[in-house]
Parts: C-alpha cells; sequence; structure tokens
C-alpha cells in the first residue's frame, strides 16, 4: 500500500528473488504522488535519530552496523537505477553543511563528534577557503555519503521497472483499511498472505492508524536556469547538495538543468493530522526560502524562482525509523523517515523484502527491524506539541540570531524535535 520509494522498492526486490510471486501495488493517486516525487533529491546516509542516540538504544555493534548499511544505501540506490536503466540523474557529490555563526561551528563540532562514534562515517570539518562561497562562512562539515539525484525521475522509473517485471500497480486505489488478509480499497477487496504498509506520511489518514505517524510538510523552491559562471562563483559543483546548522531545517541541490532546488520546513501543522492539496503551498514560507536563499549566496538575486511546490513527510513520535513484519498477520510496515527517505527507503525495502521471503541478512539484524514508536498523542496535544516544535525552531533561529548565544527555546522544543 503505497507506490512511493518505500512500495516500489520493496515490490521490486520481492520480484527480482521470487519472480512467481504476485505483487500489486495500491495508491490512492499515481505513482510518486506523495513525498517520493517531490522532495529534495537528496540521497543521503542520514538516519532521523543521531549515532549516540543509536548506541544507547540498540548498543555500539548495531548501531556500527546502521551506520555502514546507510552509507552503503547511497551506492546502491545509484547501482539499482542504472541496473534498472532509470536516469535520475544521480550523481554523489556530497553534501555540505555549513556553518555561519558560533553556535552553528557548536552544533558542527557535535555533529562532527557524533559522526565519530563509529567506523562507517567520514564526515570532515572544512574551513572557509576549503567550502561554499555563500556568506558569512566560517567552515562547514562535509560528508561524502550524499548523492544528487531529480525525485521524480526515480519513483517514474521504479514504477516503469516495477511493472516491466510484471508487478501490478493500481492507481486511483484509495485504501479504506488493511487487516490480516485483507486491503479494504475505494474500488473493492483486495486479498493477499502479506499486507505492507508503506503509506508513510499518509499512514495519518487512515483511522486505525492515525495517532502512528505525524504529517509534516515540507516545502521547496526553484530558481530559473543559470549559466554556469554563477555556480562556478559560488564553488556549487554537479552532485553537491547543501545546508546550514540552523535549527529550522533548509535544504538545496544544484540540479541538473542548473537550477537550485531549494527546500525547508516551517509550514504549519493541521489539527487532526489533515493532508490537503492547499497545504502543498505557504506564500510566506517560499518567500521565506527566497530570502533565506538569497542571503546565503547574494549573487542569485538577479535569477527568478520560477517552481514551488510543497509535500507531507511521516515523523514518528520517537524520530526512529523502523521497519516490522508481523509473522502471524502478516502485516508490515516501514517508514517514519523524517525526511530522510531517499536512501533510508531503499534500505527499508530490501529489508522488508528479506523479512517476507523469511531470509536472515545483515539487513534483518539491523537495529531498525522490529523497532516499535509509540504513538503520537491525542488531540490537542499532537496539535500544541507539533506547533510549538515548528515555532519554536524558527523562534531560536531568530534570538540566536540577535544574541549569538544558545536559545532557552532550543533546549524547550528538543524533546518534540528528536534531539
Amino acid at each position: 500500500m503505497g507506490a512511493g520509494y518505500t512500495g516500489l522498492w520493496t515490490a521490486l526486490a520481492l520480484a527480482k528473488q521470487s519472480p512467481d510471486l504476485r505483487i500489486v501495488v495500491l495508491d490512492k493517486e499515481v505513482a510518486g504522488f506523495g513525498a517520493s516525487g517531490r522532495n529534495g533529491g537528496w540521497c543521503s546516509a542520514l538516519f532521523p535519530t543521531s549515532v549516540g542516540s543509536l548506541i544507547k538504544q540498540h548498543g555500539l555493534d548495531a548501531a556500527t552496523a546502521l551506520r555502514h548499511a546507510m552509507v552503503d544505501t547511497v551506492d546502491s540506490v545509484g547501482r539499482w537505477s542504472r541496473d534498472l536503466d532509470i536516469d535520475c540523474d544521480f550523481v554523489a557529490g556530497g553534501t555540505t553543511v555549513l556553518v555561519r555563526s558560533t553556535i552553528q561551528e557548536h552544533r558542527a563540532r557535535a555533529s562532527l563528534a557524533d559522526s565519530a562514534l563509529t567506523p562507517a562515517d567520514h564526515a570532515v570539518w572544512r574551513s572557509a577557503d576549503q567550502t561554499l562561497l555563500a556568506t558569512e562562512t566560517l567552515g562547514a562539515v562535509f560528508d561524502p555519503a550524499c548523492a544528487r539525484l531529480h525525485p521524480a525521475k526515480l519513483v517514474r522509473g521504479l514504477a516503469r521497472a516495477a511493472e516491466a517485471a510484471g508487478i501490478r500497480i493500481a492507481e486511483q486505489t484509495e485504501v479504506l483499511r488493511y487487516e490480516a488478509g485483507l486491503v479494504t480499497t475505494s474500488r473493492g477487496g483486495v486479498k493477499g498472505d502479506v499486507i505492507i504498509d508503506a503509506m508513510e506520511g499518509y499512514r495519518s489518514q487512515l483511522r486505525q492508524t492515525r495517532r502512528h505517524s505525524l504529517p509534516l510538510y515540507s516545502l521547496m523552491i526553484a530558481t530559473e536556469v543559470m549559466p554556469d559562471s554563477v555556480f562556478d562563483a559560488i564553488g556549487l559543483e554537479h552532485g553537491m547538495t547543501f545546508a546550514d546548522f540552523r535549527s529550522l531545517v533548509i535544504y538545496g541541490q544544484r540540479t541538473a538543468d542548473n537550477r537550485i532546488a531549494f527546500g525547508g520546513r516551517g509550514a504549519p501543522y493541521h489539527w487532526g493530522s489533515r493532508v490537503k492539496p492547499e497545504f502543498d503551498r505557504v506564500p510566506r514560507v517560499f518567500s521565506a526560502l527566497h530570502q533565506t536563499l538569497v542571503e546565503l549566496f547574494p549573487s542569485l538575486a538577479p535569477y527568478a524562482i520560477t517552481h514551488n511546490w510543497g509535500g507531507v513527510l511521516g515523523v514518528p513520535r520517537d524520530w526512529h525509523s523502523s521497519v516490522t513484519l508481523d509473522a502471524t498477520t502478516g502485516i508490515g510496515r516501514a517508514g517514519g523517515y523524517v525526511g530522510d527517505g531517499v536512501g533510508l527507503s531503499h534500505l527499508a525495502g530490501l529489508t522488508l523484502a528479506d523479512l517476507v521471503l523469511g531470509k536472515t541478512t545483515s539487513r534483518t539484524s539491523l537495529p531498525l527491524v522490529g523497532h516499535q514508536s509509540p504513538k503520537w498523542e491525542p488531540e490537542p496535544l499532537r496539535y500544541v506539541g507539533a506547533t510549538a516544535a515548528i515555532v519554536g525552531v524558527a523562534l531560536a533561529d531568530r534570538i540566536e540570531a540577535r544574541t549569538g548565544k544558545p536559545s532557552l527555546v532550543s533546549k524547550l522544543i528538543a524533546p518534540l524535535t528528536g534531539h
């Protein structure tokens, strides 16, 4: 259920290993309608839970195995894309997270210390003269484990590959509810020995799983096509992605056709976990994103923003992604990516396929397997908590920019943002 990255990677991995299986993928809209077709195009090794927290919860060996798996996933997406003949503009150029204040430098040093807790990651510090030429830059953290890609090209390519492998994709088929052996849809019932919930941010739209995931909106803008000289002047090469260490998440990439696609959080949470098309566009957030992009790179000011869009991602209560399969009911789930799903969904899909086929692999022993996140609180507590976190991170950035000191707001909202 869900014809995004998770559902399609799972289906393709199953078909590859067991071609005789009858597989159907259901989607309310079309394949790639959700976050899989709208995200920022970072195929990264990011996992929502910090390495330190993983070690505390699961131990050093398990955390190390997960970090190795996440780093390996970046190259794996590239290999699978090539093998499936999917041209998704995949270029592994790493990611640069800029440091633009003393507070951000503190966060950068903490990030480097966290990544150094296992031997899997290879993030390094780069001085201001070794990184992107953004304003007020003190330096940056560079992580090679990231690739730029075109998200919609990838997901539509996966859909074509799935159909070529004999997998049926039933679009315009809304899932109303599911139970062991049966999915009830807007077009009738679908029976199956194994049922996989791969709906991620849209999982919250079913009554039975409404509190399993919180739908959080992320919005994006894209510039007009720009000459190579603009990118040369700021040092942004093809394949590179970028962000900085502010509290309110931002993310960007140089696209294959020489635009900058740039996104961030800040859109509101809607009461009752509502998801509607009109929530995809928030003019004040688009304006703030453009302002932030020009603040980072003033040379971009003359260039127009030609595209804007948004989408919903899924946030588990403990900010810990998971893959589960109940052997008794045959119901499996994967998700809770918190915006890091391009690479993580690939690992989750391959892991689900292993579990469905009863295989014991290095993936099936990873600490995201079998993890059960607590449910989100009922309304109005869910609304209050989500709104406090969204407003709080923006407020914290403004306070810290004005005072130059860590904000008490950051500490207060930390439990709501997975820190």
